[in-house]
Formats: C-alpha cells, sequence, structure tokens
C-alpha cells in the first residue's frame, strides 16, 4: 500500500489488519513504525517477501522484539494462531493436501465475504412510519424496524457513527457432501475446522474494507462507495459485477443501521419460534432490475431472498436467511444448471459497545445445491462457520476515505457471480475471454491449487 498516497491512517488500517487495536495503533510514532519495518526486513531476509500471513515483528523473539513488545491480546494470538496453520503437519498423501486445498477454497470463497441482496444507503433516512393507505405487511414491517433501532441504541447515536472497527476470529468446515444418492459425512468436523481471524472498517456512507485469513489463506474485500472489489490468492483482485452492496457480514449484529436499512421495503411475513424465541419474519426479495444487473452472460441470477428474524422480546435481530438461485446455460443446446446457496446465520451474545447493542458471536449454516440435467446428478454441500467478536470501536479518529482505495492492480472487468466455476463447468458455460485467459495464468502459475467441487457464488 502507497502510505504516501493514503496518508497515516492507512498504515494505522494495516496495523489493525496484523492484530493491533486501534488504540495501540494510534499511539505508535513514526519512529516506531520505522523500528517495525526494520524488524520486518531483518526477519525476512535481505531480498525476500514474507509471507502473506507474518506480517509484523518475530513473535519468537520475545518482548523485546521489534520495539514495543507483542500485545497480549488481539496480535499476540493472531501470531500464535498462525504459526500453529503453518507447523500443522500435511495430511498422508497429495489427494489429502488437494482436498483440503478445495475444501478451504470453497469455504472462503462462499462464507469469505458474501454481500446482501440489494444496494442500500444507511444515511437515508427509513420510511415514515405510516398506517393510513399502507398495507398491514408494510406498516408492520416499518413498526418493527423502528423497534430494532430503539433497541440497538437509538436512531441519533446510530446515525452518529461516523465509521466503525471490529475484530474477531472464526472456524469454517464442510460438514457434508452429497452426490446422487451418496452422502459422505465429516465425522472428525470439530477437529478439522479451519481457524482464523478477520478485521472489518466501515465508513459511512457505504464504504467498508475486510480482511479474512483461515487456514494459510488470506480474502480481503473492499468497497469504497463506487466500486466493490475483492482479492483471493486463485484469482487475485477483481470488480463485482452489478451496484455496491454491503457486506453481509456486518448485518450479523454490527451494523445495526445499514441493517434496518436493508430492510426497509422488506415486508412482514409471520411469526416462528427461532431457539425458542418468539420473531417476527421480514422479507426482503432482491428486484429484477438489480439481478440483471448482477447477471452476466449464460449465467443468470433468478432470484435473492433475505428473511429477517426480530426478536419479539428484545427487538433485535437474532436470525438472518439469505437464499439465491443462479442458472447456468449450457452453451451446446443441453438442460440448464442450478446452482442455490442458503446461508442460515444465528446472531448471538448481543453486549452494549458505546450505547450501541453489537453481536458477540454467532454461527452460520451454509448449502450449496447443484441440480439439473439428469435427475440423479444432483450434488449437496454443507459447511458451517462459527464466529466470535473481541474488539469494536467506533469513531476512530482520522480514518479516511483513502484507507479504502481499491487495489492498483485491480482487473477493469467485472467478474460475475458465477466466474469461479469447478473444473467441469467451465466448458460447458464458456468464459469470457479476459476470464478465460486469466484462469489460465493462474492455473500455470499455482498448479498446486485445484479447482473446487462445487460453484462460488456471491462472494465478490
Amino acid at each position: 500500500m502507497d502510505t504516501k498516497k493514503q496518508g497515516f491512517f492507512s498504515a494505522l488500517r494495516e496495523e489493525v489488519a496484523r492484530g493491533l487495536s486501534p488504540a495501540r495503533a494510534r499511539r505508535r510514532s513514526a519512529s516506531n513504525a520505522a523500528e517495525v519495518a526494520a524488524a520486518l526486513r531483518v526477519a525476512g531476509g535481505a531480498g525476500e517477501a514474507l509471507a502473506p500471513l507474518m506480517e509484523g515483528p518475530d513473535p519468537e523473539a520475545g518482548p523485546g522484539a521489534g520495539g514495543g513488545g507483542v500485545r497480549r491480546e488481539g496480535w499476540g494470538r493472531w501470531v500464535r494462531g498462525q504459526l500453529q496453520l503453518a507447523r500443522a503437519p500435511a495430511p498422508a498423501g497429495a489427494d489429502a493436501g488437494a482436498a483440503r486445498r478445495n475444501d478451504l477454497r470453497l469455504l472462503l470463497g462462499v462464507m469469505g465475504a458474501p454481500l446482501a441482496p440489494v444496494h442500500v444507503c444507511a444515511a437515508e433516512p427509513l420510511p415514515h412510519l405510516s398506517i393510513k393507505d399502507t398495507p398491514i405487511e408494510t406498516s408492520s414491517a416499518q413498526y418493527i424496524l423502528q423497534q430494532y433501532l430503539a433497541a440497538s441504541g437509538g436512531q441519533r447515536l446510530l446515525s452518529s457513527i461516523r465509521n466503525a472497527y471490529a475484530m474477531g476470529k472464526v472456524r469454517m468446515v464442510a460438514t457434508e457432501f452429497e452426490t446422487g444418492g451418496r452422502v459422505v459425512r465429516n465425522r472428525m468436523a470439530a477437529q478439522r475446522a479451519e481457524p482464523g481471524r478477520f478485521v472489518l472498517w466501515q465508513m459511512a456512507p457505504e464504504m467498508w474494507y475486510i480482511e479474512l485469513a483461515v487456514g494459510g489463506s488470506k480474502v480481503h474485500a473492499g468497497c469504497n462507495g463506487k466500486l466493490v472489489w475483492r482479492h483471493t490468492p486463485w484469482l487475485g483482485a477483481h470488480a463485482a459485477k452489478g451496484p455496491v452492496r454491503p457486506l453481509r457480514r456486518a448485518l450479523q449484529g454490527l451494523d445495526p443501521l445499514t441493517a434496518a436499512s436493508m430492510f426497509a421495503g422488506a415486508r412482514c411475513i409471520g411469526e416462528r419460534k427461532v431457539n425458542g424465541e418468539d420473531c417476527f419474519i421480514l422479507k426482503l426479495c432482491a428486484d429484477p432490475e438489480m439481478l440483471r444487473a448482477r447477471s452476466e452472460g449464460l449465467a443468470e441470477i433468478i432470484r435473492h431472498v433475505l428473511f429477517g428474524y426480530f426478536s419479539q422480546k428484545t427487538g433485535l435481530l437474532v436470525h438472518l436467511e439469505d437464499s439465491h438461485l443462479t442458472r447456468i446455460q449450457s452453451t451446446t443446446g443441453g438442460d440448464a444448471v442450478y446452482w442455490e446457496t442458503t446461508i442460515n446465520s444465528f446472531i448471538e451474545d448481543y453486549r452494549p459497545v458505546e450505547g450501541i447493542m453489537i453481536a458477540h458471536s454467532g454461527r452460520s449454516a451454509v448449502t450449496l445445491f447443484r441440480f439439473g440435467e439428469a435427475a440423479m446428478s444432483h450434488t449437496k454441500t454443507r459447511m458451517e462457520e462459527a464466529w466470535s467478536i473481541e474488539e469494536v470501536a467506533f469513531n476512530v479518529p482520522g480514518l479516511s476515505m483513502d484507507c479504502f482505495i481499491p487495489p492498483t492492480d485491480i482487473k477493469s472487468g467485472s467478474v460475475s457471480e458465477t466466474v469461479e466455476l469447478p473444473q467441469g463447468e467451465k466448458s460447458k458455460v464458456g468464459l469470457l475471454p479476459c476470464h478465460r485467459a486469466k484462469v489460465a495464468a493462474l492455473e500455470k502459475a499455482d498448479d498446486n491449487v485445484a479447482w473446487s467441487g462445487a460453484l462460488q457464488l456471491d462472494c465478490k
């Protein structure tokens, strides 16, 4: 990152991404930062680049290394976790290693940085609560959202948040694979879960940036208010297809104002118990224009629906159900193939942070279902994620728009949500020339990374 261009707080964001709290990062002087940079160069060796996940001073050098020591919370745990991942013994056999890489790639592609179904701007006021000449489903939804904002801290306090920061940890695992009538379950899911950490920055309006490191791989994505981009080790940096949309992970109890704005056009469709708690259900559907903007070529997004479950007792959002369906037409005139992705997220452990109710833990269950062609050719993959929040801060001084500048090497052409296809599907749907060249170059550069066995949707 060009710190001269982006200023001091771009460097601040980088340091927080490495595990430092905002307060600790702000206290670092320019001379101390220079000492850390020198320690990094020494640790990495002259003329050698450090591994992507080993950024910062040598964690085994003791408190005197890097000028200031290792913080017991945050940064220290991040480094220890990455050391354990780096030193973990490789699975027996090349096939096991390739399967693990495929699973990890699928987990990061689907659950790493998915987006919300529609564009939303939290700076716009919510619709005025109205009963006259308004359908009961709409007026009920507006009332539920007013109660949600009040329970989360109040409209006035939430609107005063200029930016926000959160750091947490995740565990991801693929639990079940089904092909035709054969089901293979991961009987050691708890032991094989991939641990990781993430850092999320947000700035009003509509800007965000996230870094997620899991199992030795790192995905980062961001939005500068005009463009959503994503970087993965297997595709590099690329822009998302369609209009900008919020990060779904932020809706999971970290950004109440954006979550309320997301459901501003929703309808109340009934009630249901979630974990023994009575909840109102709000339903939001992406309109056809939005779906067309996200579709490309032979890949068409047919629907994208989001359900929000709001507790009748507390007024807070406790469950999100996200489902979207994509159809991929065959270039040979055969039957189309359909991909359905469903993400169920349970949002838990709300605690006040500077007067705002923030969810500090949760879990997601994901189902990736492929069907079409022959009746018994369907595949189903089930994945799970658990996360917890360790640090949250609002209105971090000095954070600027420069911190959300897209990478300089971002590709000029957009990439649709269906570009990351398994090896067998590429020839059927036909990639655009630029995408085909990009995929070929990546596969040639890293022969050890194999294509996953399922489609990775809605992760741009």
